[in-house]
């Protein structure tokens, strides 16, 4: 699997787009974009690389939550490549709604769809057991302290995922995450069920 982090206009606040290819570029993999930005600007970015020959660049798109930031360059990127979008609700420009726990095929790996409500309602996290990836959007992964108020569903999210065998997270803004990644998880997740406030979405 290869994981490039698209940049998009730098003077535009934006998140992180990921394009995930299968190591080889083969027919069978599924060439998929993480979240999409702000403007498609990611386009010539995509253009420009080799993404199989014979093969779509983009042939899909998984949203990890419905801001803008990540959504709004949707309009471009399904006028270019008209991929299928998935997302965990329904919103304007997504053919199919995930289900938690449900696996999809991106590059050439299996994810596993992981529900993870918190920083928004639709939040989800992608995890892919073989390589020991979480792709996580916004979900707060890194949490230092104790305090402030959380769902009762992020927190069992929190606990799915500290359970997983992740060795690389892929943010939603900031650089991945490659050192210490237990550490932080279960750090994240003590100091969560430390805070003591917990609410219902």
């Amino acid at each position: 699997m290869k994981v490039i982090n698209l940049m998009g206009n730098k003077n535009t606040y934006s998140c992180n787009a990921y394009l995930v290819l299968g190591t080889w570029n083969s027919l069978s993999d599924m060439n998929t974009l993480v979240d999409i930005g702000t403007d498609g600007s990611i386009v010539d970015e995509i253009e420009s690389m080799n993404t199989g020959v014979g093969k779509h660049p983009v042939e899909q798109v998984v949203i990890t939550h419905n801001h803008f930031d990540h959504t709004g360059g949707l309009p471009v990127i399904r006028k270019r490549y008209n991929p299928k979008v998935y997302a965990l609700c329904p919103f304007e420009g997504v053919d199919e709604v995930l289900k938690d726990g449900q696996t999809i095929r991106m590059g050439d790996s299996d994810f596993e769809v992981v529900r993870t409500p918190g920083h928004s309602s639709d939040s989800l996290c992608l995890y892919c057991e073989k390589e020991k990836v979480l792709f996580s959007g916004d979900t707060p992964i890194r949490i230092r302290t104790i305090g402030g108020s959380y769902s009762k569903e992020f927190v069992c999210a929190l606990e799915r995922l500290a359970k997983r065998n992740i060795r690389t997270i892929y943010p939603g803004h900031d650089m991945p995450i490659v050192e210490r990644v237990l550490e932080i998880m279960r750090t994240t997740l003590a100091n969560v069920k430390s805070s003591g406030c917990l609410n219902s979405l």
